[in-house]
């Protein structure tokens, strides 16, 4: 045990999947996943960009935007976000609505809802 001990102790830590029986410690800690961003003001941050959610030629009206909730991908944040919106030649499009994603802060992408999204089920409030 001695033996074994000296020559990884030349090595460093061994990794903590290593599939030697090694004490616990002997063996290197795994990385702490990163915390959970505080949930954005949505309102705000919609409210500011209107650009990053939708062509601004679409004259977007009445937006709503449902509470924030965790990204089931990452560290980050997603919410629905609905508006009448306008074609480019003048037509009305009716209520269109977008899952958009953030990060840090920032909405870093969005795309048009899709059926296995929960925004047809989310409460709205207007910006």
């Amino acid at each position: 045990m001695i033996g074994l001990a000296a020559t990884l102790a030349g090595c460093g830590f061994v990794d903590s999947r290593s599939p030697l029986p090694m004490p616990a410690f002997l063996r290197a800690k795994e990385a702490e996943p990163p915390p959970p961003e505080a949930p954005p003001d949505i309102k705000r941050l919609v409210g500011e960009k209107l650009d990053a959610v939708f062509v601004s030629t679409s004259r977007p009206a009445n937006v709503r935007v449902s509470q924030p909730l965790h990204d089931p991908r990452g560290p980050g944040w997603t919410a629905c976000v609905r508006a009448e919106l306008t074609s480019v030649m003048g037509q009305p499009l009716g209520t269109q609505t977008y899952r958009i994603f953030i990060d840090d802060g920032v909405i870093s992408d969005r795309r048009r809802a899709e059926g296995e999204d929960t925004c047809a089920t989310e409460n709205y409030e207007p910006i």
